[in-house]
């Protein structure tokens, strides 16, 4: 599987996240913006995800939960500001156990050859809330990003297989 790349260059206030998908794009918006599909890849397998809800439009919200093997709860909101199917998704990121540290997501999806490139990129208020969020992850960020996105990759390769199916 096409590995999955992180930037996150020292002293700037943002992540960048990029990977190619083998799927077209309006698959790809979908697992991004239908709350069923979000709760099969939206964490590391180690999580269990629940939508609590997902208003995807100009003005929506949205809330997640990730719940570890002991029953631990983190959630996480935001408010989406622009939706441009299949093109681009603006939201803001917000983890409540640390209120107060909001980061601005922009995910945009290239059509690129028959694939997907999704290149997902957080700002960040300050550096210090960057590194943070990057500090905050159990494993290596470039290892948990990698899985989460191998996650969504397989989600694509199963849908793909049951519209194929059906066709």
């Amino acid at each position: 599987m096409p590995e999955t790349k992180l930037i996150a260059e020292p002293g700037k206030q943002e992540i960048v996240i990029e990977r190619v998908f083998d799927a077209p794009r309006e698959l790809v918006f979908k697992a991004y913006t239908d709350p069923s599909l979000m709760t099969q890849w939206w964490s590391p397998r180690k999580y269990t995800v629940e939508v609590d809800k997902m208003d995807v439009r100009p003005g929506g919200t949205w809330r997640i939960d990730t719940r570890d093997a002991d029953g631990n709860d983190y959630w996480f909101h935001g408010v989406y500001h622009d939706i441009s199917p299949p093109d681009r998704i603006v939201q803001t990121f917000e983890f409540e156990g640390m209120p107060g540290h909001v980061s601005l997501e922009t995910a945009t999806f290239e059509d690129v050859d028959g694939k997907t490139k999704v290149t997902a990129r957080s700002v960040f208020q300050t550096v210090e809330d960057r590194d943070g969020m990057l500090q905050s992850m159990e494993a290596e960020p470039a290892e948990v990003m990698n899985e989460v996105m191998d996650r969504l990759a397989e989600l694509l390769q199963r849908l793909q297989k049951r519209i194929s199916r059906a066709a």
